[in-house]
């Protein structure tokens, strides 16, 4: 049951939500749903416009400086995608630290009063954070061993991801989303690095044959607001959307895990095939990606003390 409270009444604000996915995704769905439950509790003061598919001229890198800059008043956020702001934005995408969504919730107690921080500092306030499901690499070859993976050019949403499937040995590269279905039409990209939801989203068995259950990193979208905006609206108004984002986080978390079931199913019924990665390939994966961890936190030190909490936390 959504909260409700005493409203007071003001002038209606407007506000666009720059989405770059597209209308059929889970995320977009989710800010959907949660603008309608604003406009309720606000008693219709509060009207939310989700602007999917990138419609409003945004790519999912520039989201952020646009709500920092007042360009649009909020945004769904690809997290990771930040890093060019700030590089601990990539923090939640270390290779092989998070194995489980009931891991990365409890890294998220850690690091997302760190992305608040970040947030406050770019002029705008988180009002909730759903995660990805679980990532995948998708493919146009079967890959029996870890040399099969060389060379084959590999489109990643960021450049950890990127950095994450060049040390297994493919030719990783970043796109925006926006690009990426007419490169792989046109055989400029071979294989994807993505959420299962997003191979959905792409109908990717267009043009790909096999999914790889790599589970490689994680990465959450941040739904934030400018704080400009923000300040205009009434406390009382303030409130009860932080109420409705506090109430419907956790239902969107929900939907993200069963979006990922739903996903490759769908994806099965469309002809692709789910590939058993084996206990020997994981372990190699792994080891030549190990790197990249500690190069992390050498490049990002205050990245450091917020893993080894979290470890910590899982002992």
């Amino acid at each position: 049951m959504l909260a409700t409270s005493a409203i007071t009444s003001f002038a209606e604000v407007k506000i666009n939500l720059a989405d770059a996915l597209p209308d059929s995704n889970f995320m977009v769905k989710n800010a959907v749903e949660f603008a309608d439950a604003v406009k309720t509790v606000t008693d219709g003061n509060v009207v939310i416009s989700v602007k999917a598919g990138g419609s409003l001229g945004l790519k999912g890198p520039d989201q952020l400086t646009a709500v920092r800059d007042g360009l649009v008043e909020m945004a769904d956020i690809n997290i990771s995608q930040q890093v060019g702001v700030n590089p601990l934005f990539g923090v939640e995408g270390i290779p092989f630290l998070v194995s489980s969504m009931d891991e990365l919730k409890k890294y998220h107690a850690i690091i997302r009063p760190v992305y608040e921080e970040l947030a406050e500092k770019n002029n705008q306030k988180i009002l909730y954070m759903v995660p990805s499901p679980a990532q995948y690499v998708y493919l146009k070859v079967l890959a029996a061993n870890i040399e099969d993976f060389k060379g084959i050019p590999v489109r990643g949403a960021d450049k950890n991801t990127v950095d994450i499937v060049s040390a297994i040995g493919m030719a990783g590269f970043v796109m925006p989303w926006g690009e990426l279905i007419p490169a792989l039409a046109s055989g400029r990209v071979d294989g994807v690095a993505t959420s299962a939801t997003s191979g959905v989203d792409g109908k990717f068995w267009e043009f790909l044959k096999y999914v790889y259950p790599t589970n490689h990193t994680w990465g959450s979208n941040m739904v934030t607001i400018n704080l400009d905006t923000w300040n205009s609206i009434p406390a009382d108004q303030q409130e009860a959307i932080l109420k409705v984002a506090a109430e419907l986080e956790p239902k969107f978390w929900d939907v993200s895990r069963q979006g990922d079931v739903n996903s490759i199913k769908t994806m099965s019924e469309n002809g692709m095939e789910l590939v058993e990665i084996s206990p020997e390939l994981r372990a190699q994966m792994e080891e030549r990606a190990a790197a990249l961890q500690a190069a992390f936190l050498e490049r990002v030190p205050d990245a450091k003390p917020l893993v080894e909490k979290y470890k910590a936390s899982m002992n």
